[in-house]
């Protein structure tokens, strides 16, 4: 109830600050999310674009340590084996 001079009781003062508090906190902590959000999506973004792709060279020295290893690994069963 308003008294004469136009001013709330302070108990319901107290009640209209805390929810403006409420209020504010609560958009304050929404805008954050908001922003940590599109920056965690503009750092993925980037990331994936700047992948770099495997080039040709890369792939033929890794075929060529895959055979080495074979090669190694057939020898190494001819000699237990002998």
């Amino acid at each position: 109830m308003e008294s004469h001079d136009g001013m709330l009781p302070p108990s319901r003062q107290d009640e209209r600050e805390e929810r403006s508090l409420a209020r504010m906190l609560f958009w304050i902590g929404f805008g954050v999310g908001v922003a940590a959000l599109g920056a965690t999506l503009a750092y993925l973004s980037l990331r994936m674009a700047s992948a770099r792709r495997e080039d040709p060279t890369t792939q033929r020295i890794q075929e060529l340590i895959d055979e080495a290893n074979s090669l190694l690994k057939a020898l190494d069963e001819q000699r237990n084996s002998a």
